[in-house]
C-alpha cells in the first residue's frame, strides 16, 4: 500500500466548514444559541493549530525531561479535571486522584511503550504522547464517573463496598461499550488515521487492539485504586454524619 497520506490544500480545507456552516444557519433560524456553536468551532480551530505547531516543536525535541514535563503536566492537570463532578471535595480526594492515574496510567504506558512497542528512544515523543494523551483522558473520564456515582451513592448512605461496586461498574460502561462496538460500529481513530495514511489494515488493527487492552486496563486500574484509596474518606464522612 502508498504509505504516502495526501495533503488537504487549504481552499480543500474550507470546504470542510461548509457542513458546520449549514449547522449554524440551522441554529440561527431555529432561534438557537448559534453564538456558542460558533465560538466552539472559533476555539477548536484555533486549538488544534496551536497545538499542531506545538506537538510538531515536541516531536523535534530529543529532551527525555522535557518529555517527563509534558507526562507530569499531563497527570496534574487530569486528576485535577477528573473531580470536576463532585462538588464538595474532601481534603486528599486530589492526591488520590493523582496516585491512582499516576499508577494505572503510568504502569499501561511504560508496559505499552517498553515491552510492546519497545520504543527507541524510550521516550520516542510521536509515540509517547499521543498514547499517554489516550491512557490519561480515558483514566481520567472513569475516575471522574466513579467519584460522581460514589459520592452520590454516599449520600443515599449506601454502605462503602456496595458504593463501591456500583461506582466501579458505572466507571467502565463507556470504555466496555466501545470494545462492543469497535469494528462494528466504528473504526477508532487511530485505526482510521493510520488506514488514511496507507498503513495495511492488518497492521492497524494490531495497533488498535494495543489500544483496546491499554485503555480499559489503564482505566479499571485507577478506577479501582482511586475507589480503595478513598475508603478513609468514607469513613471520616460516616463519622462526621
Amino acid at each position: 500500500m502508498n504509505s504516502s497520506i495526501q495533503t488537504i490544500p487549504l481552499i480543500n480545507l474550507a470546504i470542510s466548514f461548509a457542513p458546520v456552516l449549514i449547522a449554524l444557519l440551522i441554529l440561527v433560524k431555529w432561534s438557537l444559541n448559534a453564538v456558542n456553536a460558533l465560538y466552539g468551532v472559533v476555539r477548536m480551530l484555533a486549538q488544534l493549530l496551536l497545538i499542531g505547531y506545538f506537538l510538531a516543536f515536541i516531536f523535534e525535541s530529543d529532551s527525555a525531561l522535557f518529555i517527563l514535563a509534558i507526562l507530569a503536566v499531563m497527570v496534574f492537570a487530569s486528576s485535577w479535571i477528573a473531580l470536576g463532578t463532585v462538588k464538595t471535595r474532601q481534603p486528599g480526594l486530589y492526591t488520590r486522584a493523582f496516585a491512582s492515574i499516576m499508577l494505572g496510567g503510568g504502569l499501561t504506558l511504560a508496559l505499552i511503550t517498553q515491552a510492546v512497542l519497545n520504543l527507541d528512544p524510550w521516550y520516542r515523543p510521536q509515540y509517547m504522547i499521543p498514547l499517554a494523551g489516550m491512557i490519561f483522558a480515558n483514566s481520567m473520564n472513569s475516575v471522574s464517573l466513579a467519584a460522581e456515582r460514589f459520592y452520590a451513592e454516599l449520600a443515599r448512605n449506601v454502605p462503602y463496598q456496595e458504593a463501591r461496586n456500583i461506582a466501579f461498574q458505572a466507571s467502565l460502561i463507556p470504555v466496555i461499550n466501545s470494545l462492543f462496538a469497535v469494528g462494528l460500529v466504528s473504526l477508532p481513530g487511530m485505526m482510521t488515521g493510520q488506514i488514511l495514511s496507507g498503513v495495511s489494515p492488518l497492521i492497524a488493527v494490531r495497533y488498535q487492539i494495543v489500544v483496546m487492552c491499554m485503555i480499559f486496563g489503564s482505566s479499571a486500574v485507577t478506577t479501582a485504586c482511586f475507589l480503595v484509596w478513598i475508603k478513609p474518606l468514607y469513613d471520616k464522612y460516616q463519622v462526621q454524619q
